[in-house]
């Protein structure tokens, strides 16, 4: 009993119990901290709720037109993708309002890792193919835009390290460097300047640019001289710069002593010709016509296109209403139909393939199997004429006006190319050492292709023919046609084309592809080779 009584004694000291008030004391501050941070929690779920509630009521007003630029794109995959899973961490908690088993439920429809990569890879497309800086990107000045979007450090980085997975180093010097940028200019972010720095300089200094890497490892260490890696890269730095300054004076003694030094002025260079646009390199003719660098005709060779109304050797359906047609290349002759298919045709086409949308496919050169490509970037679906009247005339007028058999052609095509969605360059027709091109179709090959613009893209989107220089535009409501064969059945190379980045916008087009059946009286074959072009 007295043992007892001394242990509560004990417990009771007064030493332990001004503890026990310590401890308590830090117990109600753990708890005040542990509701401001509920608070702080709350409140930046509530910031976030309001930022995406006005962001979703101006997206869904032109869901396309929003959509339409490119970063608003990457960053709806982005938020999809990493910013709501982080919200979701932020209140996994609490699932009394049932919000983490709904959000549990849809995230099964989100974008994945692959898909961010997609978007990322997409905008760094556009930047190379329409010469963009990254600046011009981050601030969202694109031309035609509707919904300015700017870009954050976050997204900045992000865009840099996707290219740094994919051992890009280019592209990541140039988001590093934009993110660098914006945090110079005191932009706010979760993100501090020496992790940025610590991929510019690393990036650079895989370009060879030891100097400039150099030059960013060193204010890097003025922002954390701990820093392990950059200390370890300035002494390996420093040590490459005194190397190859070792072995260029090594090379000028050299030069000294056999008397042939020469500085940069005194060499005598014979100055390049500028390389004609036959010997520009295919990437390079592709993606200047992307840009609307293409080649000018001469007058000569404009003076003999021509705009007309055309009823195809008067055609019963076109006697009395006859199509406004243009000539936009000649050779290979290309034409377009103005005010060909209307606005209801466009709907209900586009209303019929959108459930069906598919990532669309190519004709393997070897098997003929059809398969996704990597050079195709597209969604497609695939109309037949007997699943609605409409198709079936929009069939019958593509064979009123070409004058050809439509009932070897290959069905409908629908397309539609988000931002960055392109097609580059290829033939439609198959080539002699592609003998099974289309062989499961039992038509022959394609002899010519039907191509409606369902809509107008704000920037970027044109269809090029790289070996001539052509460029042809999209413009909603009309059609382009081409012969892919000669008359002889002999394939013509110079239809080589491509569909170019949408840029800004979205494009819908749907083509038809004709084939060789069926046409033997419609178009008689040539008695040369190339017999026949523009026939």
């Amino acid at each position: 009993m007295c043992i007892d009584d001394n242990i509560f004694s004990d417990l009771h000291s007064s030493g332990q119990m001004t503890d026990l008030l310590y401890t308590e004391k830090d117990l109600v501050t753990s708890l005040k901290d542990y509701i401001r941070a509920e608070e702080n929690k709350l409140e930046q779920v509530k910031r976030w709720a309001d930022k995406l509630d006005s962001l979703t009521a101006t997206a869904t007003q032109d869901p396309e037109g929003f959509l339409g630029h490119p970063v608003n794109a990457f960053k709806l995959m982005k938020r999809l993708n990493t910013e709501w899973g982080d919200l979701e961490s932020l209140v996994l908690s609490d699932t009394t309002d049932g919000f983490i088993s709904n959000l549990t439920i849809q995230r099964q429809y989100f974008p994945t890792d692959e898909d961010q990569t997609g978007a990322a890879k997409a905008l760094l497309r556009l930047q190379d193919t329409y010469r963009l800086d990254a600046n011009t990107i981050s601030t969202g000045n694109l031309p035609g835009v509707k919904h300015k979007s700017h870009m954050t450090v976050e997204d900045c980085y992000e865009l840099g390290k996707i290219a740094y997975s994919e051992v890009d180093y280019y592209h990541t010097e140039l988001w590093m460097a934009q993110a660098l940028k914006q945090l110079d200019e005191g932009e706010k972010s979760t993100l501090d300047k020496v992790t940025v720095l610590d991929y510019l300089s690393y990036a650079i200094y895989q370009q060879g640019e030891i100097e400039r890497a150099l030059e960013y490892t060193k204010r890097l260490l003025e922002l954390d001289p701990e820093h392990q890696r950059a200390n370890g890269n300035l002494k390996y730095f420093e040590f490459q710069l005194e190397k190859q300054k070792k072995a260029a004076e090594g090379e000028a003694q050299k030069q000294k002593e056999r008397g042939k030094r020469e500085t940069d002025e005194k060499k005598k260079t014979k100055p390049k010709k500028k390389a004609g646009f036959s010997l520009i390199p295919e990437r390079k003719k592709y993606e200047m016509l992307c840009r609307g660098e293409g080649i000018r005709m001469t007058p000569r060779r404009e003076s003999r296109l021509f705009c007309r109304y055309y009823d195809n050797n008067r055609n019963p359906m076109y006697v009395l209403a006859p199509v406004k047609q243009q000539d936009e290349w000649d050779s290979p002759y290309i034409v377009r139909y103005l005010d060909i298919i209307s606005d209801k045709e466009i709907e209900r086409i586009k209303q019929l393939a959108k459930p069906r949308l598919r990532r669309a496919t190519i004709s393997n050169p070897i098997t003929g199997v059809l398969e996704t490509a990597s050079y195709r970037i597209s969604k497609s679906a695939w109309l037949t004429g007997y699943e609605d009247p409409m198709i079936e005339r929009i069939n019958q007028r593509i064979e009123d006006l070409t004058g050809l058999e439509m009932d070897t052609a290959e069905e409908l095509q629908v397309a539609n190319y988000g931002v960055g969605g392109q097609y580059e360059p290829h033939f439609d027709f198959g080539r002699k050492d592609e003998p099974d091109a289309f062989k499961e179709l039992g038509t022959g090959n394609r002899i010519a292709t039907w191509l409606f613009y369902m809509s107008d893209v704000s920037a970027g989107g044109a269809t090029v023919f790289p070996d001539v220089g052509a460029a042809v535009w999209p413009k909603k409501g009309t059609a382009v046609f081409w012969y892919n064969l000669f008359a002889s059945g002999e394939g013509d190379y110079s239809t080589r084309h491509a569909a170019c980045p949408v840029l800004v916008g979205n494009k819908w087009v749907s083509n038809k592809w004709i084939h060789e059946r069926g046409q033997e009286w419609r178009r008689p074959c040539g008695l040369t080779e190339t017999d026949g072009w523009k026939n």
